[in-house]
């Protein structure tokens, strides 16, 4: 397995590791409900060392990335994140990323961890435009620093104002001494915080600066167990789970990142727009369950009646909420916030009701 420069200290920490994409990750400390709630209420620390970084360069790389990403990066400027997908030629997805612009002529793609080489070889085998690419995957670090102390804690190491940068926007500077860190307001669990980019060999300096900086607010390291729960209590897709190769960002509920802005010629572009203008045969929903059971990935989605209907992407019992929660794909009559479902947990059929997310409720 592979391992990020922060693996050492998760073992040394008793953390309980397990792979994942790869490598050998934390998938919780204390409890993924202790941890889930740390993050709502005070402050906690993921490495996602493991996410893939690329860069896109050069007098070409916007016209590059206005044809394999779905939104429009033009309305981009330097600072500006835009989530977006890489739409494939059937109608599917070939990951979900982030675009940050860095300059005028250059950006950063942050890819999932597990599509690392799948995407690298979709973009350089779809750059007919010349773009300079460059996989830096291996050559940054990173940490997620979540929850609403985050702000409070990370202050003491920057003199970057951390409370002027808006959510989907980024600076690089000073950071616990080091140099061009990037911090980036991002964050995968809706409960506020910064990503944190640098180079491997500054990794350890700028854990323990963090780790001290938070100890006043009582700072957890965070496994990824609690970031699939925090994440799905916001209603954030995962790829792998809710989007792969067969989802189209339309029935995906991703229309809003899917801009048909002139001259944006990208893949698979008219079969998106079809389905925008007609209608898809299935449609991704958050449901809460009604009956108490946990549904879970994989699981048939029915009718009241019994009739099958779609199926389960994600599920969980919500750590703030103490229900069962999940997102899955359904039939578009069955779409409406408000329509009761049925969940076939292993024979047994419980009731549940289609809602819009965030699912959090006061923590």
């Amino acid at each position: 397995m592979k391992t990020t420069p922060f693996t050492e200290t998760h073992i040394s920490l008793g953390a309980k590791m397990h792979e994942f994409a790869g490598y050998n990750m934390p998938i919780e400390y204390s409890g993924i409900i202790d941890e889930h709630l740390t993050v709502c209420k005070g402050v906690g620390v993921f490495d996602v060392s493991h996410m893939g970084e690329f860069w896109v360069k050069g007098p070409h790389a916007l016209d590059f990335l206005q044809k394999v990403t779905s939104n429009n990066v033009a309305a981009l400027t330097p600072g500006k994140v835009q989530y977006t997908c890489f739409p494939n030629e059937d109608g599917g997805i070939v990951d979900d990323l982030l675009v940050y612009q860095y300059e005028q002529e250059k950006y950063l793609l942050v890819v999932n961890a597990s599509n690392i080489e799948k995407d690298w070889n979709w973009c350089v085998s779809h750059n007919t435009e010349g773009a300079e690419l460059e996989n830096a995957s291996d050559r940054m670090a990173q940490l997620a620093v979540q929850g609403p102390k985050a702000v409070e804690a990370l202050q003491k190491l920057t003199p970057v104002n951390l409370s002027e940068l808006p959510y989907y926007t980024f600076t690089h500077g000073e950071f616990a001494g080091e140099p061009d860190v990037i911090i980036s307001n991002t964050g995968y669990t809706g409960a506020g915080g910064f990503e944190l980019y640098f180079y491997p060999e500054a990794a350890m300096k700028i854990w323990n600066a963090v780790f001290e900086a938070g100890a006043e607010f009582s700072i957890k390291p965070i496994g990824l167990g609690a970031r699939d729960t925090l994440r799905l209590e916001m209603g954030f897709c995962l790829y792998g789970n809710d989007l792969d190769d067969t989802t189209s960002p339309i029935e995906a509920g991703l229309g809003w990142i899917t801009k048909f802005a002139e001259g944006k010629n990208f893949t698979n572009r008219p079969m998106l727009e079809k389905q925008k203008a007609e209608g898809t045969a299935r449609k991704l929903v958050g449901f809460e369950m009604v009956d108490r059971g946990i549904p879970r990935h994989g699981y048939e989605l029915q009718s009241p009646e019994g009739a099958p209907i779609g199926v389960v992407t994600s599920g969980t019992m919500s750590p703030t909420r103490k229900i069962g929660i999940g997102m899955g794909y359904v039939k578009p009559e069955y779409s409406k916030v408000g329509t009761e479902i049925c969940i076939d947990m292993r024979g047994r059929k419980l009731k549940a009701v289609v809602v819009r997310p965030p699912f959090r409720g006061k923590v």
